[in-house]
């Protein structure tokens, strides 16, 4: 045991340098990608560029800051599109029978229903994350489309007050830059989050510590089907229709997202800072390319190619 010590330790060091200079590596690409918009693209840092940046970045800042929270836990939270659907169908189409807080707020409990089920069926029944998130995805897409096969347009009271802005800032963008630092308390201030954090650790010290896994397991995934039903209601009132195939391929932004910033999947690291500069750095290589005239299918491949190099870079030995 004696002669392993020296090696664990090593070992150690090593899997923390090796993350660092993954770190390091996003923030000079990042930096890089931001000389080459200023140098290339005369309209990069125009006001209405940059306001734009902000609100398109919306949708995946909070679907990334759900998605974080489920991976700290060890997990995956494949849904997340679907609930984006199935939340901005819902909060366009009731505003014609009930009052825009009323279907604002059913939209909500039900992106928070489904993420119940899916942490329910992970913590009760030990059930893989990818599984269960799964198989919830495709009987979420089908409900969408039982609700409405149609796209539902969204009431101008609505798009004027989520979809609107103060000043040079979205309504939307204000929203998502205030859950950032909320969820950053949660998960380093409260107990709750903390033990969360914990959980994607080491979840057996977390157990004999005498904390309720269960509970936790099912609060990360009710907090990542809150976040994405309030992405979908953003995305309704900026795009002023709601489209039933909305949200496909969102559940790979937002792990990109996650793990540009350093989270590492299967649990053990990442933070809501760190998740926002992969939001901001997404959200810029999609702008550049936007301003580029670049088809979005090399958005894409750009995406599995930088979620390959995070993993590598950041993977546990």
């Amino acid at each position: 045991m004696r002669a392993l010590f020296p090696a664990q330790i090593g070992s150690q060091l090593g899997e923390r340098l090796r993350r660092r200079w993954a770190d390091y590596g996003f923030m000079a690409v990042f930096l890089i990608l931001v000389l080459i918009a200023a140098a290339s693209a005369d309209v990069f840092f125009t006001q209405r560029n940059i306001t734009n940046l902000f609100r398109q970045i919306v949708t995946n800042g909070l679907i990334s800051l759900g998605m974080l929270v489920v991976i700290l836990t060890g997990g995956i939270d494949l849904s997340v599109g679907a609930i984006v659907a199935l939340c901005a169908v819902l909060v366009s189409g009731l505003q014609r029978q009930v009052s825009l807080p009323l279907a604002v707020l059913i939209a909500l409990v039900a992106g928070g229903l489904v993420g119940a089920v899916n942490g329910f069926l992970i913590a009760r029944f030990k059930l893989a994350p990818f599984v269960v998130t799964l198989a919830t995805m495709g009987a979420v897409r089908g409900m969408v489309y039982v609700y409405s096969e149609v796209p539902q347009t969204s009431p101008a009271a609505f798009r004027t007050l989520f979809g609107g802005s103060i000043g040079p800032v979205p309504v939307a963008a204000i929203i998502m830059l205030a859950c950032f630092p909320l969820v950053w308390l949660f998960l380093n201030r409260i107990t709750a989050g903390r033990a969360i954090v914990a959980i994607g650790g080491n979840e057996e010290a977390v157990r004999l510590a005498g904390i309720s896994v269960s509970t936790h397991l099912l609060l990360a995934y009710i907090i990542s089907g809150l976040l994405s039903a309030m992405a979908g209601i953003l995305l309704a009132a900026r795009l002023g229709i709601a489209q039933p195939s909305v949200g496909a391929g969102y559940e790979l932004d937002s792990i990109a997202a996650c793990v540009i910033g350093g989270a590492i999947l299967g649990g053990g690291g990442g933070g809501a800072v760190g998740t926002f500069g992969g939001v901001l750095t997404l959200g810029l290589i999609d702008n550049l390319l936007n301003l580029f005239n670049v088809q979005s299918y090399y958005q894409q491949i750009f995406k599995g190619l930088i979620i390959i190099f995070a993993v590598l870079a950041r993977r546990k030995e």
